[in-house]
């Protein structure tokens, strides 16, 4: 899952969305200790939410779809397409119109900036100012946001590009293993929560 669908699972709670986020920036367990009891728990849901999408059947079924050489990378294109067909179909997942959805979350982002991750605080205006989140909903920014993210892979950043290809080939398959996947995903995610709370993680 990418940063919609993150946000999404911990709403409406702002303070709880920006743990969400911050399960991407975020890692190991001393640095929880910078962050409040809500952020630190959706920081964990955030870890459990990618091992239980990693593993789930359909998707492994999808990076099956992918050349050989590509299913390392396929996940990454996989987490960008599927927040674009969150967005594609917002309102069957949300009350809240997507426009709202985001400026409320940009709003409470930049108010907490200074405190945040470095590489956070200098995505974060960005994120806001090109409206990442919303501009999901256009199939176009799929490509656009995997090119970025190929740039800042370390090595083999055209293999990811690469995956575009093959993700187009296969839209309806991996439209429809969604479908299907989504609702378990926020089954779980409900259940994961409240074992943390019941076990005080975070607090």
């Amino acid at each position: 899952m990418n940063y919609l669908a993150h946000l999404h699972l911990a709403a409406p709670d702002p303070e709880a969305m920006l743990g969400a986020l911050l399960g991407d920036f975020v890692f190991g367990l001393a640095a929880l200790a910078d962050y409040s009891a809500v952020e630190r728990r959706e920081i964990l849901v955030h870890r459990r939410i990618d091992r239980y999408t990693d593993d789930h059947p359909v998707v492994t079924g999808a990076r099956a779809l992918f050349a050989p050489g590509l299913r390392r990378y396929a996940g990454i294109a996989l987490d960008v397409y599927y927040d674009h067909l969150l967005a594609r179909s917002w309102e069957r997942h949300s009350h809240e119109p997507l426009d709202h959805f985001t400026a409320r979350f940009y709003q409470h982002l930049l108010a907490q900036r200074a405190r945040l991750p470095g590489r956070l605080q200098d995505l974060a205006p960005r994120i806001a100012a090109h409206d990442w989140l919303g501009s999901y909903r256009q199939r176009g920014n799929v490509d656009l946001a995997v090119t970025r993210i190929a740039t800042r892979l370390s090595r083999n950043g055209e293999r990811l590009v690469a995956c575009l290809d093959d993700l187009r080939r296969h839209e309806k398959a991996i439209d429809a293993g969604f479908e299907a996947f989504f609702p378990q995903l926020q089954a779980y995610t409900v259940q994961a929560r409240a074992s943390l709370v019941e076990a005080g993680a975070g607090s």
